[in-house]
C-alpha cells in the first residue's frame, strides 16, 4: 500500500484553501492534524496504522532536518516497514553527532557518533540501517518491544544478521548495550508477526522449553501446513492467534479443519492470543497439562 502525501498548510493555502477554511475542515473531522502545520484527510488518517501516521510524521521532519541528522530509533523502524510494537510514538526520533541531545513535545534528538554502513535512504530520506535501528532500540526499549523489530529486521532484510554483530562492539561504549547484546543473541527471523515475537519472550521468560518456529507437517490427507511453535519432544503445538488473523467465518472453519488434522496426528494443540502475553503464566499451565495428557498416551 502506497502511502498518501500529507498535505502542509502552504500546500492547502497554495491550492486555494483559506486559514479559516482549513480550521473549518479540521472542527469538521474532514482533516486531521498530524502536527502542527501537518494534515491528512480523514480517509488517509483512518486507513493508517499508528505507526503509517508516525512515518508521515517522520518524513515531514525529516524534510527539515539539517545535513548529518538522521531519522532514528522507531522513527526509522517506521520507515524501513518494521513491525513495530507498543512502543510510544508521540516523538519523532532523529540522531546527529555531537555531545547532547535534547527533547521536546514532538521530537526527540539523539546525541551519537557514526560508523559506516549506519545510514541507509529510504525514498530519498536519511534513516539508520536496519541492524543499527535494531541496536538503538535493544539498547533503549524494553525487551519484548526490540525482539519484535529485531525479528522483524531479520525477517525482511537478511543481511541485517550478518552486520548486527560488528553495529554492536561499535556500541559497546553506550548505555544498554549488554541488554541489546542480549536481544540480539535472542532474535530469530522465522518469528513472522509481532504476536509470535512477543510469545517467544513470554515463552523464555516463564521457563518453558524453546519451540521450533514455522515447524512443516504433512497431514493425513497430504495437505501441508507450518506450525507457530513446535515441541518435539513433547509432541505439542502452539499457535498464536492475532488480533485479524480469521476475518470471516470461513477463515475460522478452516483454522478448525486444520487444528483437526493436526490433532490427527497424535499431536497436542494449545492457542493463545494478544489477551494472554500479560499472564503467560495462563499458557505455561496450558503446555504442561496438554504434556502431561500427552505422555499418558
Amino acid at each position: 500500500m502506497t502511502d498518501p502525501r500529507p498535505p502542509t498548510r502552504p500546500d492547502l493555502l497554495a491550492a486555494g484553501i483559506s486559514d479559516d477554511h482549513i480550521r473549518a475542515a479540521v472542527r469538521a473531522g474532514d482533516l486531521v492534524p498530524l502536527t502542527r502545520g501537518l494534515y491528512l484527510s480523514r480517509a488517509d488518517h483512518d486507513r493508517l496504522d499508528a505507526p503509517g501516521r508516525h512515518r508521515m510524521r517522520a518524513r515531514h521532519v525529516a524534510s527539515k532536518l539539517s545535513p548529518g541528522t538522521v531519522i532514528s530509533h522507531v522513527s526509522a523502524a517506521t520507515l524501513l516497514n518494521l513491525d513495530v510494537w507498543n512502543i510510544d510514538l508521540d516523538r519523532v526520533h532523529v540522531s546527529r553527532a555531537g555531545p547532547h541531545g535534547r527533547r521536546t513535545t514532538h521530537l526527540h534528538v539523539h546525541a551519537t557518533t557514526w560508523t559506516d554502513g549506519d545510514v541507509a535512504a529510504v525514498d530519498g530520506v536519511a534513516v539508520t540501517s536496519p541492524a543499527r535501528t535494531v541496536v538503538d532500540l535493544a539498547r533503549s526499549r524494553c525487551r519484548d518491544q526490540a525482539v519484535v523489530v529485531g525479528d522483524s529486521a531479520l525477517r525482511t532484510n537478511p543481511a541485517t544478521s550478518d552486520l548486527l554483530p560488528d553495529t554492536l562492539a561499535a556500541a559497546r561504549h553506550r548505555n544498554g548495550t549488554v541488554r541489546a547484546a542480549a536481544v540480539v543473541s535472542f532474535l530469530d527471523a522465522l518469528s513472522e508477526s509481532p504476536g509470535e515475537s512477543s510469545s517467544r519472550v513470554r515463552i523464555a521468560e516463564t521457563g518453558l522449553p524453546r519451540p521450533v518456529l514455522q515447524h512443516p507437517i504433512v497431514v493425513r490427507d497430504g495437505r501441508r501446513f507450518r506450525l507457530d511453535f513446535f515441541w518435539g519432544q513433547h509432541g505439542l503445538v502452539g499457535e498464536f492467534d492475532g488480533t485479524g488473523k480469521y476475518v470471516d467465518r470461513r477463515d475460522l472453519v478452516a483454522e478448525k479443519l486444520r487444528e483437526d488434522a493436526v490433532r490427527d496426528l497424535r499431536l497436542e494443540v494449545i492457542r493463545w492470543t494478544w489477551a494472554d502475553p500479560a499472564r503467560f503464566d495462563v499458557v505455561a499451565r496450558r503446555f504442561e497439562r496438554a504434556a502431561a495428557r500427552r505422555s499418558t498416551r
